[in-house]
């Protein structure tokens, strides 16, 4: 199964959930990401984010969602609804679902304020990746319908406070 996380820049919040999920994924499912107006690189904080937790970065860039090695099973977008961004609309035959997450590539204030912008939205994305990985995948890959919702359910999650 191949997954796309969409959003439109394609810099931080997609490239966060794609890595995060190869790093995760059992074999047999695949993440990609895309934008429907690329920004043309990754930013250096997802980039430092990535590596700090441990996950590759090797091969992630930027790229529109005009360019797909694949089609998609599913596509989640990531935009965030709440801050008036317009969430790219993917055409085809695909399940969709919208994951919203705050862009951090916006975020102000001092550099821990905005690093602690990139880490809300790389664990807001992590803890909805495992959740959507601790499904019964294997029988939902047959049963679309309780497959998105469940992806919608997931699409509300927020990290446990720790």
């Amino acid at each position: 199964m191949n997954i796309l996380f969409l959003c439109t820049g394609n810099s931080c919040r997609s490239i966060l959930a794609e890595a995060t999920f190869n790093h995760i994924a059992p074999p047999g499912w695949r993440a990609m990401s895309a934008g429907s107006k690329p920004a043309g690189y990754v930013h250096p904080r997802s980039i430092d984010l990535l590596g700090c937790e441990g996950i590759s970065t090797a091969g992630y860039h930027s790229k529109s969602w005009d360019n797909l090695p694949v089609t998609p099973d599913i596509v989640i977008t990531v935009c965030s609804n709440a801050a008036g961004e317009t969430c790219p609309a993917f055409l085809g035959p695909v399940l969709r679902t919208h994951w919203g997450v705050e862009d951090p590539a916006h975020a102000t204030g001092t550099n821990e304020q905005i690093d602690a912008a990139f880490m809300t939205a790389y664990c807001i994305l992590r803890t909805r990746i495992e959740a959507f990985l601790a499904l019964p995948l294997e029988e939902l890959k047959n049963d679309r319908q309780h497959l998105k919702t469940e992806l919608d359910r997931i699409g509300t999650l927020l990290p446990s406070a720790s």
